[in-house]
């Protein structure tokens, strides 16, 4: 079967905008101004509000899985308007992300990484009708000069100067790491919906420690100093391995270990968060 050729990169937004008011109509409608034929496709618009870890972690959750040469266009800026660089970056998966260069590239930086960064020249790209205002880059500069790049407007090189990849901005993440049968890791992110809590433990560092399926763990959660949960539970491969409202470990959608409940919310029932400060150690049980 003959495959049909996109000229124009498709463009994906995410943002912590929500569809209660009018910000992401006003972004997607400045893209249709500069080129009616532009694809474009949500990410989502429920990032927690400033949370640029958030924003970060969802890019490297769905960036990998659209089409090579996708634009995705991140926009959680708390910023807006300071000094803070407006970036393009190319992936070496072959992606260009439109954000500012606040920390939200870290995710990508560190699974993913960045082969080149330029900074947005707001002199060319910038939507000229907007120019009193420095409070909505979404609309006035990140979605305009996407869409002026993917429209074939302007070039890459026409995006802004290049700047070392070593100075882009990124949060503190420590490694996950493997000891003495312990794995220690973090609490990456957490699902806002069904209330799992994902690490960033992959699954082959438990296997390093001699955890498999079907073993017993020994879960630690803790948030700076402060005990938030110490219970055992099973390394499983699918939610009915256990029973309704009972604790499990099991490996996610991006080969790490998660641990939830079963139809219920981990997060809520225990008040877990997520970020750098969110310390999670497993050991095997009776090991």
């Amino acid at each position: 079967m003959t495959r049909v050729a996109h000229k124009k990169p498709i463009l994906v937004f995410q943002t912590d905008f929500t569809y209660a008011e009018g910000a992401v109509s006003s972004m997607y409608g400045v893209v249709k101004c500069v080129d009616r034929e532009l694809e474009i496709f949500d990410g989502t618009h429920y990032i927690p509000r400033y949370n640029v870890w958030s924003a970060s972690y969802r890019l490297y959750q769905s960036l990998p899985f659209w089409p090579e040469g996708t634009i995705y266009v991140s926009v959680v800026d708390p910023g807006v308007g300071t000094a803070r660089r407006a970036c393009m970056a190319k992936t070496a998966s072959g992606h260009i992300v439109v954000t500012p260069d606040n920390g939200a590239l870290t995710h990508l930086m560190r699974h993913v990484g960045i082969t080149e960064v330029r900074e947005i020249d707001e002199r060319l790209n910038r939507n000229p009708n907007t120019r009193g205002t420095s409070v909505f880059h979404g609309r006035d500069l990140f979605g305009y000069a996407a869409a002026r790049l993917a429209s074939g407007i302007i070039g890459w090189e026409e995006v802004g100067p290049v700047y070392p990849v070593e100075e882009v901005v990124c949060l503190p993440m420590p490694e996950p790491q493997a000891k003495d049968g312990v794995v220690m890791g973090i609490v990456d992110i957490v699902d806002p919906n069904f209330g799992n809590a994902w690490t960033n433990v992959p699954l082959s560092l438990l296997g390093e420690a001699g955890i498999g399926y079907g073993d017993l763990m020994h879960l630690v959660v803790r948030h700076g100093d402060d005990l938030v949960l110490e219970a055992d539970l099973p390394l499983c491969r699918t939610f009915g391995d256990v029973g309704k409202g009972e604790l499990l470990a099991y490996n996610n959608e991006l080969m790490n270990v998660s641990f939830t409940l079963n139809q219920e919310s981990v997060v809520e029932r225990y008040g877990i968060g997520f970020g750098g400060d969110w310390v999670v150690s497993l050991g095997k049980v009776g090991a």
